[in-house]
């Protein structure tokens, strides 16, 4: 018969290494105090690791550097998963991810329609918090992140080169779904993404 333990680790290693697990993922195996105690004693193996409270992982390992842990944004997609919820970057991980900043931000901020939380990563938090719909609303992946951008430099501290960035980065946003954006956004930043939205129905078809 197999033990807690052993069940636990055979539903990680069918997942692959690199994946992320929550406490509750194992709860057929037994009760919350026996999962973490099981969970517990595969971390002192060195079986598993724990990411943050309640998440854990089997980390991908690279013959260079060793142990691989999750992205911020691994983890941020997981709970997100996990919830249910719809999650949208914020702040300089918006500004980060477009190349606008190469700050690497101790504190991560995501818009949500699920549960405001905070998860606690080493000297990193992620902090999950509570939007209305509209602001959640944004159906491009790039669009989405321009607008967030924008929003965190500010109307009056944008600066021709940030422009200019964001308009390329724009080019690659479908334009069904730049269009249904813009409408989402304040008009300052509609004024920059109509550029790009005309520069697209200006292009030549090829």
């Amino acid at each position: 018969m197999q033990s807690i333990d052993d069940k636990i680790f055979d539903k990680i290693k069918k997942a692959g290494r690199g994946s992320l697990f929550f406490t509750e993922d194992f709860l057929r195996f037994g009760s919350a105090k026996a999962v973490a105690k099981a969970l517990e004693r595969l971390v002192e193996k060195d079986e598993l690791t724990r990411v943050a409270r309640g998440i854990y992982a089997r980390l991908k390992t690279n013959p260079l550097f060793g142990k691989v842990h999750p992205s911020i944004e691994d983890i941020a997609k997981a709970i997100a998963k996990r919830d249910k919820a719809r999650i949208m970057p914020t702040g300089v991980l918006a500004l980060n991810a477009l190349g606008l900043s190469t700050q690497v931000p101790l504190k991560i901020v995501y818009l949500t329609d699920g549960s405001a939380r905070l998860v606690k990563l080493d000297k990193r938090t992620i902090k999950f918090k509570k939007a209305s719909p509209k602001n959640l609303s944004a159906i491009g992946a790039i669009s989405s992140l321009v607008i967030q951008a924008l929003k965190e430099i500010g109307k009056d501290n944008v600066n021709e080169r940030e422009i200019e960035i964001v308009l390329k980065h724009l080019q690659q946003e479908e334009a069904y779904r730049l269009e249904h954006d813009i409408k989402l956004a304040p008009e300052w930043i509609r004024i920059i993404m109509r550029k790009a939205l005309k520069s697209k129905h200006d292009a030549p078809v090829v």
